[in-house]
C-alpha cells in the first residue's frame, strides 16, 4: 500500500464531499479511490469514514486523524516545494572532483569566472588523480578520456584538445626554432614521464595530412611525472616540451610561451564530465556545467584544435 497516497485520498474524500468527487478531483477511478481508503482503515485498524448511500461522513477516530494528517501531508508539500525551489534557484553548491592539473587550469578559472555572474553559488572543488570514479559523490566528475567510465555513465564532452610543442621567448633566442620534428634531436627536450611507463621514442603527428605520424629520438634533457613541473621548467626557458592546449592558452596570448613546430602536436586528448544522472540536476549545476564547457571552448578557440564531436 502507497501509505502517503492513501492518507491524500482520505483528505480528498472529506474535503470534497465523497468518493466520487475525490475520484474527480485526483483524476483517479473510483474503485481505485475506495481501495485506498479500505487498505489506510485496515492498516490503521480503525474506521474513519461513515458510509451511506447519500453522504460520508467523519467518525470521531477519523476526525483526529485528519486534523493531524492535514499537518503532515501540508509540511510534506512545503518540503517538496522547498526541494524544487532549491533546485531552481541559482546558489547552493557544485561539488567537482578534478585532478589536478585539470582542477588548476581548467576548473579554478572557470570557478573564479563564474562566480563573478553568480557569486551565490559556491564550488567544492576536491583535487584527486581519478582512478576509480565514485560520480554519486560529486556532481560533475572532469576526467580524460582515457579514465575508466561506466557504460551507464552520463558523459558531456568538455572538449577535444591537442598537446602541442612550445618553449619560451628565452629559450628560442638563446636556442633558435625547431623547423621540422627532427629538429628536436638538437635542443634540449623536457618530457613527461608517466608513472610505471618507459619513455620511448617522441611520436609527433601532422593534423593537416590525416594524423600523419613520425618517431623522433630525442634525449630529455629533463623529465617529470607533473605536467606542471614540466610548463615551470618551460616558462624559465629550460626547453621545448609538449602541453595540453588549454594549459597553455593564456600563456601562449600572453606572450609567456610561444608555440613551435606547428601544426605538428604530440598526441590528441578528449576532456569530459562525469555525471550521476540528468534527471533533478540542480540549475546551478547544469549552468556551472554549460559555462565549464563553453568557457574552456573559448579559451583556445583561435588556435586550429579540431572541432568538438
Amino acid at each position: 500500500m502507497d501509505r502517503l497516497q492513501s492518507m491524500r485520498v482520505f483528505q480528498a474524500v472529506v474535503d470534497e464531499g465523497g468518493f466520487a468527487a475525490a475520484a474527480r478531483h485526483l483524476d483517479l477511478a473510483p474503485a481505485v479511490v475506495t481501495r485506498l481508503v479500505g487498505d489506510l482503515e485496515q492498516h490503521l485498524g480503525v474506521r474513519l469514514l461513515q458510509r451511506t448511500t447519500r453522504r460520508v461522513s467523519l467518525t470521531q477516530a477519523g476526525e483526529a486523524y485528519l486534523a493531524r494528517l492535514r499537518i503532515i501531508l501540508a509540511e510534506i508539500e512545503e518540503a517538496q516545494a522547498a526541494v524544487q525551489e532549491h533546485a531552481r534557484e541559482m546558489s547552493g553548491t557544485v561539488r567537482v572532483l578534478a585532478p589536478p592539473t585539470a582542477a588548476r587550469y581548467v576548473v579554478a578559472p572557470v570557478a573564479a569566472a563564474f562566480q563573478r555572474m553568480h557569486p551565490g553559488v559556491a564550488i567544492d572543488v576536491h583535487v584527486s588523480d581519478v582512478t576509480h570514479l565514485t560520480v554519486e559523490h560529486h556532481d560533475i566528475t572532469v576526467v580524460t578520456e582515457g579514465t575508466h567510465i561506466d557504460a551507464d555513465a552520463i558523459v558531456r564532452t568538455i572538449i577535444v584538445s591537442q598537446t602541442i610543442f612550445c618553449a619560451s621567448p628565452a629559450y628560442l633566442e638563446r636556442h633558435g626554432e625547431p623547423a621540422v620534428p627532427h629538429d628536436l634531436q638538437h635542443h634540449r627536450c623536457l618530457r613527461l614521464r608517466p608513472p610505471g611507463v618507459r619513455l620511448r621514442s617522441l611520436k609527433v603527428i601532422d593534423p593537416t595530412a590525416g594524423d600523419r605520424a613520425i618517431e623522433v629520438e630525442v634525449r630529455p634533457v629533463m623529465t617529470a611525472n607533473d605536467i606542471d613541473t614540466l610548463l615551470r621548467a618551460t616558462l624559465d626557458g629550460a626547453g621545448i616540451s609538449a602541453q595540453p592546449v588549454e594549459l597553455v592558452a593564456p600563456l601562449l596570448r600572453e606572450g609567456q610561451l610561444r608555440r613551435v613546430l606547428a601544426p605538428w602536436i604530440s598526441e590528441r586528448l578528449r576532456l569530459v564530465a562525469v555525471l550521476p544522472s540528468r534527471e533533478f540536476m540542480p540549475l546551478r549545476t547544469r549552468t556551472f556545467l554549460d559555462f565549464l564547457i563553453e568557457y574552456t571552448r573559448n579559451e583556445v578557440s583561435g588556435l586550429g584544435l579540431p572541432p568538438v564531436d
